[in-house]
């Protein structure tokens, strides 16, 4: 979860698709997409259909960090970094 973070707080507030967030955090899709719907219902992401960029192509879901998200991801970077484990952006 906290390369996901990460990777979302690195951005805030832009959107961003599944498969930029699986390449930038290697996190695997099994493990990707559950993790967000389960932020999703507890506030810290939205979700978003987006048309697609190109005539028949599928419109796809984009995520962001909520208010509440970017508060607990520094919340998170702040203990990491006090740690000495890790640095989110």
């Amino acid at each position: 979860m906290l390369a996901l973070l990460e990777a979302l707080l690195g951005s805030a507030p832009d959107w961003r698709h599944g498969y930029d967030l699986i390449r930038q955090t290697g996190l695997l899709s099994g493990t990707l997409y559950p993790l967000l719907m389960r932020m999703t219902d507890q506030g810290l992401v939205e979700a978003e259909w987006q048309a697609p960029a190109q005539p028949g192509r599928p419109a796809r879901h984009a995520y962001r960090l909520t208010a509440a998200g970017v508060a607990l991801a520094r919340e998170v970077a702040s203990t990491e970094q006090a740690a000495g484990r890790v640095s989110l952006a």
